[in-house]
């Protein structure tokens, strides 16, 4: 499909009429598109009593998955009707100082098994019930937009007029390592691509399209199929 294709009714709102545009504009920006992908390597069930704990993966260059973004996925974990316990990634770190430090932490899960060798490393993960490790990586950014909104103000009156536009993409994805086996156990990912609009009609209206937060549900949604061993297209069949 052509990549442009999704901005076409973006650019063919500025020849529309106020109101056309009013009604297009929403429309536009409550329409989002994701694709999911999974990939298991070994046969997996969180048991009662085992955690996990969510940590941005080590980057070379640049900065991980947001923080906001992996408190999101985390909370929505915890709190969903399987209940899944998921320790905080800050207070990991600081438990495991300093082997869990984006700077030392290790790049492959079999290296993990060399780390636990050591009694202390061992020790303190007990401690904290953590058997998986969730490695995030990606974000959200924006990809494309255009348009133009003017606003001014003069004595009795001030308006807005104009219309904007802009695409968001959030892509992320989740590498699991099962610290008990020291392997890989697998991964998912998540790709929501949506566009937003601001309409002035001498209000500025705005009609934001949730795609961190969609990417949220949906990689908290894969996270928990993936976790207690479930059918993916369970999770996949979720509407936006």
């Amino acid at each position: 499909m052509d990549p442009s294709a999704t901005n076409r009714p973006a650019r063919a709102l500025a020849s529309l009429s106020p109101l056309a545009a009013l009604g297009s504009a929403a429309l536009l920006a409550g329409c989002m598109t994701a694709k999911l992908d999974e990939n298991r390597m070994t046969p997996m069930h969180i048991a009662k009593g085992e955690g996990v704990v969510i940590l941005a993966k080590p980057q070379v260059e640049g900065t991980g998955a947001e923080q906001e973004f992996m408190s999101c996925v985390g909370g929505k974990l915890a709190h969903s009707s399987d209940r899944i316990s998921v320790f905080g990634n800050e207070e990991f770190q600081n438990t495991m100082f300093p082997w869990f430090e984006p700077s030392v932490a290790p790049v492959r899960a079999e290296n993990v098994a060399a780390l636990l060798d050591r009694p202390k490393v061992s020790r303190r993960l007990e401690e904290t019930g953590v058997r998986y490790i969730v490695w995030l990586d990606g974000n959200t950014r924006k990809t494309d937009g255009g348009g133009s909104l003017a606003c001014a103000a003069a004595p009795g009156m001030a308006g807005c007029f104009g219309f904007g536009w802009w695409e968001k993409q959030s892509d992320y994805q989740a590498t699991i390592w099962d610290l008990k086996s020291g392997k890989s156990a697998g991964s998912v990912s998540t790709n929501v691509i949506g566009t937003s609009a601001i309409l002035g009609v001498i209000v500025p209206l705005p009609f934001v399209a949730r795609v961190q937060g969609t990417a949220c549900d949906r990689m908290a949604g894969q996270l928990r199929t993936f976790l207690k061993g479930g059918d993916p297209s369970v999770a996949d069949s979720s509407a936006l």
